[in-house]
């Protein structure tokens, strides 16, 4: 370790042992847990607010067709993560809301939202260059 206070040392890295079979580490978990395009979308705009639904949850997440939101849903549902409410109402009501767990793990998932916020200008650029490039490989 550096004792110089100008070039302090970096942190420590977490070591990560497995605790459940099959996850390398927490991250491994996490990843796991959210895996796919409209996982972490559907468990921030149900942070949002309180109880959601479905269709006020469709119109938020964009582009998802009803088949893969319907199947995200229950996935996070069958994870803990989501709860969904059916008021056995002609017709049908239904809502979704985060389970306590899954406020915890849409806490965790602040800071990439900010963070896509703080980047977005470079983020919109480096993939313009990146389409471009893809283009006039053609």
């Amino acid at each position: 370790m550096s004792s110089d206070p100008s070039n302090p040392a970096p942190p420590q890295a977490q070591t990560c042992t497995p605790t459940l079979p099959g996850f390398t580490c927490g991250l491994d978990a996490t990843l796991r847990v959210v895996a796919g395009k409209w996982k972490p979308l559907i468990l921030y705009f149900l942070a949002q607010g309180g109880p959601t639904r479905y269709g006020e949850l469709r119109r938020a997440v964009r582009d998802v067709s009803d088949k893969m939101l319907i199947q995200q849903l229950k996935e996070l549902e069958a994870d803990g993560l989501v709860k969904r409410t059916d008021y056995k109402e002609v017709p049908p009501r239904v809502d979704y809301s985060l389970t306590p767990l899954g406020v915890s793990l849409a806490q965790a998932l602040a800071p990439l939202c900010a963070w896509g916020e703080e980047n977005m200008a470079e983020v919109t650029r480096v993939f313009a260059q990146r389409e471009a490039l893809s283009v006039a490989r053609l």
